[in-house]
């Protein structure tokens, strides 16, 4: 529970100055932090055994969080930023200056009803799942006749048609769009090269989706008036001017970009269907009652984004630690859906937890923590599990096809993380019997 300025009440009698923290003895931990990937944080944690220490990455001091409160501090205090809190090259690909991850205050709530008036309206959502449906479909003939295919680059594919279509987004280059936003995020966690490339084909991303903005603004393209293109365009800011076109971009791309993204976590179910047999059956035999239990498991072990991050803007007192103006906060988002303490067995999958981005599990942080219309909490959840879903159905009801020997290992120490191979799927049919053989 936090006090309305964004502090945590203190045990009676207990200063905040006796408390010290934790404190890795190496001068630099980066080093460490490209070895260990995703588990950074918790293996730091665990060697100083603390939720929270204190450690220099690029030789700039971090604080380094788990657990639930620290979720509650980064996703619901008062005094905090997301300016200056990521590394440049994961900023240009996967926010950009100018977005509402970038806001705080009433600014960001303003901005951020734009977002969930779009990605929380379940007939939107639904309009959504039914454009991903209608592109796997269109997709399977290709799949049954090229033999197989690599699962986590069709996703990205069959995605971003649907999102174009949904979003009101026309005209683009479907299969360079794809490329494009695929690279945004696969080479986010990447530095050097790669990383420069995938910015400069951002750039390019961007300049397309501005000049759409324009010209829906001058009246030469006209989307339906339910279209996230056209709330975007003609979104009015508090002070009753509409978004540059630029800052109108960045959040049409920020509505794309993370609906291309659930590609990742699709590949981690199917991996999970291949795994875990009895689940694969039960929804193969149409009990889908449980698909959803199923997604937020894989939503929970699957490796995915492994940090976020923040900045104080002003000095705060947290769990009997004063953090003084400035300080850089990096949350463990992998560990706390992986900490023992929350999650038993948690190298285990199990469906079975009955888990819900609609719960109150504060451990259950995948994609942020907190009231998602106050704080930076990502409004796409609902998005999120109901494409996992629809997927899950898809691969069980409508499609046969063979896992391949291939290496389906997930190295922890590549962020983003993927299955090596991308999950290649074979000998691929359209099951007799279902609408999209019909169709066919």
């Amino acid at each position: 529970m936090t006090t309305d300025e964004g502090r945590r009440p203190e045990e009676p009698g207990t200063p905040a100055s006796l408390r010290e923290m934790p404190r890795d003895p190496r001068i630099d931990a980066s080093m460490a932090l490209m070895s260990e990937g995703y588990r950074f944080v918790s293996n730091l944690c665990d060697r100083m055994d603390s939720d929270a220490v204190a450690t220099r990455l690029r030789l700039r001091e971090v604080v380094c969080l788990r657990g639930s409160a620290a979720g509650r501090l980064l996703y619901g205090a008062e005094g905090l930023t997301r300016v200056g809190a990521m590394p440049s090259t994961v900023l240009h690909l996967l926010q950009d200056k100018g977005s509402v991850q970038q806001l705080e205050g009433p600014a960001h709530r303003h901005r951020k009803a734009l977002f969930l008036s779009i990605c929380m309206d379940p007939a939107r959502v639904e309009a959504l799942v039914s454009e991903m449906r209608l592109a796997w479909r269109e997709r399977l003939p290709a799949w049954e006749a090229e033999g197989k295919i690599v699962l986590q680059q069709e996703a990205a594919r069959l995605l971003t048609r649907a999102a174009c279509r949904w979003a009101g987004v026309a005209h683009q280059p479907e299969a360079q769009l794809a490329d494009e936003i695929f690279d945004m995020i696969d080479k986010a966690g990447s530095v050097g090269p790669r990383n420069w490339l995938a910015q400069m084909r951002r750039a390019g991303t961007e300049k397309r989706l501005r000049t759409l903005v324009e010209e829906v603004r001058a009246g030469e393209v006209v989307p339906e008036a339910a279209t996230a293109l056209h709330a975007i365009a003609f979104h009015r800011e508090e002070d009753g001017t509409l978004l540059d076109p630029s800052v109108a971009a960045v959040e049409l791309l920020n509505l794309l970009r993370p609906i291309v993204a659930v590609g990742r976590y699709i590949t981690f179910a199917a991996l999970a269907l291949h795994r875990e047999a009895t689940w694969r059956e039960l929804f193969r035999s149409g009990n889908l009652e449980l698909a959803g239990d199923f997604a937020e498991e894989v939503r929970r072990a699957s490796p995915f984004f492994p940090f976020t991050a923040a900045v104080t803007t002003r000095p705060i007192t947290w769990e009997g630690y004063d953090f003084p103006e400035g300080q850089w906060l990096l949350l463990d988002l992998y560990g706390t859906t992986h900490d023992p303490r929350h999650f038993p067995e948690p190298t285990r999958f199990r469906a079975e937890r009955m888990l819900s981005w609609t719960g109150q599990d504060e451990a259950f942080i995948p994609q942020g923590a907190g009231d998602v219309t106050r704080t930076h909490r990502c409004p796409g959840e609902m998005i999120t599990v109901e494409l996992m879903k629809e997927a899950i159905r898809l691969l069980c009801c409508e499609m046969d096809y063979e896992v391949p020997a291939q290496d389906l290992g997930v190295r922890l120490n590549r962020m983003p993380a993927q299955p090596r191979s991308g999950m290649i799927l074979s000998a691929i049919s359209q099951r007799a019997g279902t609408e999209a053989s019909r169709e066919g």
